[in-house]
């Protein structure tokens, strides 16, 4: 008789963000979520890349602080123009002021990724960042698009997965969910190195 396999780790997303819920749920697995109370304030000098991949590990070990026997998922995404981290708008003038630097121009959006699981001491991390052209938008196409979808909560203040994306020229990136929060090849790699296998538990 074949001995069955060992249950399969409980999976905890360290985030409250609806994008990257609903992205996960697209490999069908059991999750919960957390949110994971971290501070996301910049440090003195710190890069969008070097600040999303402490964010997204950051987020991680929290969550799996409180979660220890799972694996749990981390991301943060920063904006980035020419080196300076652009971040959630949170109100319309600020997001007017983000769209107006950034038309007509190149912004790569870093997506960094953390899984970490404390009982067996597995940590990894990646970063899928995303080459974003904006169109050289009028004032008139801002002020338009910000009173349509109001997207005051997404770093960048555009929606590429919805009205956002006429905003835009062209997108380059090597992990297609990743503009919208959470790079589903990477989380899935790093999931079948943390032990969690997302086909293998199809039925």
């Amino acid at each position: 008789m074949t001995a069955a396999s060992p249950p399969a780790r409980p999976l905890v997303l360290g985030s409250t963000s609806r994008y990257r819920r609903e992205l996960l749920e697209r490999l069908r697995l059991p999750f919960e979520t957390a949110a994971p109370d971290v501070d996301e304030t910049p440090r003195p000098g710190e890069t969008p890349e070097a600040l999303a991949r402490r964010l997204a590990m950051a987020k991680a070990r929290a969550v799996a602080a409180r979660f220890p026997q799972a694996l749990v998922i981390g991301s943060d995404q920063v904006a980035d123009l020419d080196g300076q981290p652009i971040g959630k708008p949170g109100t319309h003038e600020r997001a007017v002021e983000q769209l107006r630097a950034m038309r007509g121009r190149t912004v790569v959006f870093q997506t960094a990724l953390a899984v970490v699981c404390e009982a067996t001491g597995f940590v990894a991390e990646d970063l899928a960042p995303v080459r974003v052209r904006f169109r050289n938008l009028s004032d008139a196409d801002i002020e338009r698009y910000l009173r349509a979808e109001q997207p005051y909560d997404c770093a960048g203040s555009a929606k590429a997965e919805g009205l956002g994306i006429a905003l835009l020229d062209a997108i380059d990136s090597d992990d297609p969910t990743a503009l919208i929060g959470l790079p589903l090849i990477r989380t899935s790699t790093l999931l079948r190195r943390g032990g969690l296998d997302v086909l293998s538990l199809l039925p």
